[in-house]
């Protein structure tokens, strides 16, 4: 090696002892992400069939809120999902935000709604109504809301300023809930009053048929990449929110179904409408809020409560999705900064904070950091590529133990059976989410912002299929 480049090598060892330690931090968290995940969801089996996990006659009523913007295919299967639910009080209500399609008409049609008109008190700002359909002909109260268009976090606040219920919960109009799904995820709720917030799990609904709320025939989305988000999913809802919800440290609900106090949120201020990451956003506010106001509060996840929904079956669909979802990632932590190594916050700070901050956010670029360290290393002859590639070899056995392992517990614990086909591509797949979709991901989560302020409010457009409902 030329003297000109003598610091290459003490660069390159700083970086190569930061790798070793984030590796390690990294890979320590999942592994107690798996083994506390799994162990709770056979715990909650274990319950379910000694029939010993709370119940209760009494119901708590519920608003079902699904924000809507070009969703004709889907919207009318969606809501039909809906009433097929095992829970008695709860209404629907469906914003349409603004479509450009047959949205509203295909459920106005579907439903035999009609016209009315309510009063309406704006404890959230919101884009004004254009018109209101409801009907009372089904089994329990459908409301159909258009507005403006102002975006899906606009939607919701409208639809908390016109549910009728102390609790709502948001999802999203291309998805259907399993059929005990509300009364899981009241669980919480029922078993402590300070619970303000409650996660459920998505699931790719992908070629799995459900019959009213119970899946008759499960099975891998054909479709490779909906198949190996299937893994993800699995990982990522199984894994690390169990972990967190263990010392109330959950900072992400998915804004495809979650549950939520109505009235905290109207005193913490509603959704923000000035980011794309509207469903974490809002659970940081609620951690900041309770906790600036010395709140005693929850916030709860259930691993067996589930919400099917459409994962998207095309890679440009895939890396618009995630480049939203990283830059509604960097806002929400950016807006709540303050909470960043800050002790008045306790665990949500100092561990879950800084999770999301080391490898959520700043994770893709440090992984393409690893890989430009790797090539100018073997540039400059400061590599044993024999020992690097087994490195890589024992990282991707690793990650893929840990996916199949969370994969396997989940298809056990759901009572869902897998054909030897789908088992053996799973662990195929298993192989090439990890060690190359992982880094394509990166890629794109690292190059989010480039050109993406001018649309950074819009509805994300994915390619939609209809639910296989029967």
């Amino acid at each position: 090696m030329s003297g000109n480049f003598e610091w290459v090598k003490p660069v390159l060892d700083v970086i190569n002892g930061f790798f070793v330690v984030y590796l390690i931090g990294y890979s320590t968290f999942l592994f107690l992400s798996v083994v506390v995940g799994s162990s709770v969801l056979y715990k909650r089996r274990k319950q379910e069939k000694l029939k010993s996990i709370l119940q209760h006659n009494y119901k708590v009523p519920i608003s079902i809120l699904v924000p809507a913007y070009n969703e004709e295919i889907t919207v009318v299967e969606t809501v039909r999902s809906l009433l097929d639910l095992d829970y008695e009080l709860y209404e629907i209500v469906v914003i349409d935000d603004g479509s450009q399609d047959n949205t509203s008409q295909k459920l106005i049609s579907a439903f035999h709604m009609h016209a009315i008109r309510r009063p309406m008190h704006y404890k959230i700002p919101c884009q004004p109504i254009e018109f209101i359909y409801e009907t009372m002909d089904e089994k329990v109260p459908l409301t159909l809301i258009r507005k403006a268009n102002g975006g899906k976090a606009d939607s919701l606040n409208l639809g908390i300023n016109a549910c009728r219920y102390p609790y709502f919960i948001c999802m999203d109009a291309d998805s259907a809930l399993q059929h005990d799904s509300l009364t899981k995820i009241m669980q919480p709720i029922l078993s402590s009053k300070d619970t303000v917030a409650v996660g459920g799990v998505i699931r790719p609904a992908n070629d799995v048929e459900l019959e009213h709320g119970r899946v008759v025939r499960y099975k891998l989305p054909a479709n490779l990449i909906a198949c190996m988000q299937a893994l993800e999913y699995d990982r990522s809802f199984l894994a690390s929110r169990i972990l967190l919800a263990q010392f109330n440290g959950s900072l992400i609900i998915s804004g495809a179904f979650g549950l939520f106090k109505k009235d905290i949120v109207i005193q913490a201020g509603g959704y923000d409408t000035a980011t794309v990451g509207e469903d974490m956003e809002l659970v940081v506010k609620l951690h900041e809020y309770c906790i600036a106001n010395d709140l005693p509060y929850r916030v709860e996840y259930v691993p067996d409560t589930v919400c099917w929904s459409q994962a998207p079956e095309r890679l440009r669909d895939l890396c618009k999705q995630r480049k939203r979802w990283h830059l509604g990632l960097f806002q929400s932590m950016w807006k709540h900064r303050t909470m960043l190594v800050n002790p008045k916050y306790g665990a949500v700070s100092l561990i879950s904070y800084f999770y999301f901050l080391v490898y959520e956010l700043l994770s893709p670029f440090i992984e393409i950091l690893g890989i430009f360290s790797v090539l100018a290393a073997y540039v400059f002859d400061l590599i044993n590529v024999r020992f690097m590639v087994l490195f890589f070899l024992i990282y991707t056995v690793f990650g893929c133990v840990l996916t199949l392992t969370v994969f396997f517990a989940r298809i056990y614990t759901a009572d869902l059976k897998v054909t030897p086909k789908d088992a053996a591509k799973a662990i195929f797949l298993c192989f090439f989410e990890v060690a190359f979709l992982r880094f394509v991901l990166s890629w794109v989560r690292a190059t989010a912002f480039w050109g993406y302020q001018r649309q950074k409010l819009n509805w994300g457009k994915i390619q939609r299929q209809k639910l296989q409902l029967k």
